[in-house]
Parts: structure tokens; sequence; C-alpha cells
């Protein structure tokens, strides 16, 4: 597990793709687990470790996450997950060319809690949310016919990058319930960077994290 930084108030690290946030029913090995092993055998603690999930991403996603050490940072970075202080932008590897290298995607998704999908609906469906998302063109390969985006989220809705770029027919690469095309089986979708208030300094902070991507090769995260 790499440790992008800690202090005794956070700790932010970088999930590995397919590694669930926190415990799930398959009963393998998650973030929230790891982190507390590694706490405890850093510093050496007794007993049981305190670390607070403040957020998720889906099992096949990678990227940056933040955990808090104690349970007033877990209260002050949940409430700036609340209020939508708290910020992140993605990678993505989607299928084909897209014509408009920058531009936003609005969609009202239903969430279908049956089949764990989210579908683009009529924004008059019951319970229908509003989903936004900004998107800029990186790169564009043109023999795999694959584009890198990176992705600025409005909102923060179930699979919602993946089902806006599948309706704008462009399904995210490797993604295994919404795409259309390869034998891939890795999702290529990765938080790059978090932006969050530390919780008792009071000060922004910014930490960001590349995927191993072929077409990432080139790319300055700080200057993303």
């Amino acid at each position: 597990m790499k440790i992008i930084y800690e202090d005794n108030h956070i700790i932010v690290v970088e999930k590995e793709p397919n590694i669930p946030s926190q415990q799930d029913k398959t009963g393998d090995i998650d973030m929230l687990t790891l982190v507390k092993q590694y706490i405890k055998e850093k510093y050496n603690k007794p007993g049981e470790v305190y670390v607070g999930l403040i957020h998720r991403l889906d099992r096949p996603v990678g990227g940056v996450m933040v955990f808090s050490r104690t349970s007033k940072s877990a209260s002050r970075l949940s409430e700036q997950v609340r209020n939508k202080k708290i910020k992140k932008k993605y990678l993505a590897v989607v299928d084909g060319k897209i014509n408009k290298s920058i531009g936003t995607l609005e969609d009202y998704l239903y969430k279908d809690e049956k089949n764990n999908i989210s579908k683009v609906v009529d924004e008059s469906k019951k319970n229908a949310k509003f989903a936004k998302l900004d998107y800029e063109v990186l790169d564009y390969d043109e023999k795999r016919d694959l584009s890198l985006v990176k992705i600025n989220l409005h909102t923060g809705r179930h699979h919602q990058i993946r089902v806006q770029f599948a309706n704008f027919n462009h399904s995210l690469y490797g993604d295994q319930k919404y795409g259309k095309r390869g034998k891939q089986k890795q999702i290529r979708l990765w938080a790059y960077e978090l932006e969050i208030e530390h919780p008792v300094k009071k000060e922004k902070m910014t930490f960001r994290s590349l995927p191993d991507w072929s077409m990432c090769k080139y790319v300055d995260v700080n200057k993303l």
C-alpha cells in the first residue's frame, strides 16, 4: 500500500484497483482493514486501532483515498463530504474519439438497487437524481481508438462516470458492466486528485497519484 501523506489526524493512501474500500460480502481484504493494520504495526499500537472511512471508491477503481485517524477528524471530514467541499478528479480511458475536446455531461440517473446498476432516465422519473461532470480530452490513441480524459465531478452519483460516458457512446475501457467492447478486464478509471481542508490545521491540501497506464506515460500529474 502506497502512503501519500500521514500525520496524527489523517492518512492519505493510494488504493489499488479491485480492493474494496471497506469489508463486503466477498470477505476479501479491504482498504480500511489495510490502513488499520499499517497503523497498528508502524506505531506498535495495542488493541483496536481507530480509522475512519470518509469516502469510497468503487472496487474496480484505483486512486487517492483519505482516512481519518481520530473521531474528531472523521466528523469534520464527513461534514466536508456532506457540504461538497471535498473535491475529486478522475482520469479515464474511454472508447472512441471524442469530437468535442472539452465538454460537460448533464443527465438524470436512476439507481436500480436490485441489480446494482444506474441508468440515464428522464428527469420526471421518480427518484431520478441530477448528475453533472466536466471532461477534457488529454490524448487520443488512433491505433487502439481510445481517448484519455480527465474528469471533474460536480455530483457524486452511483457509477456516475461509467454511466454517463456509456450514454455518451464513449464507455470506459474495460468496463464489464456498462462497456461494449474488448477483452480488457480492468476498468480504466482512476481518482488522481483529492482536495480537502485539513480537519485540524484548516489548510487546503491537494493529493495526487497517477496510474501506470501506458496512456499516462508522459502525463505530468502536477500540470493536469
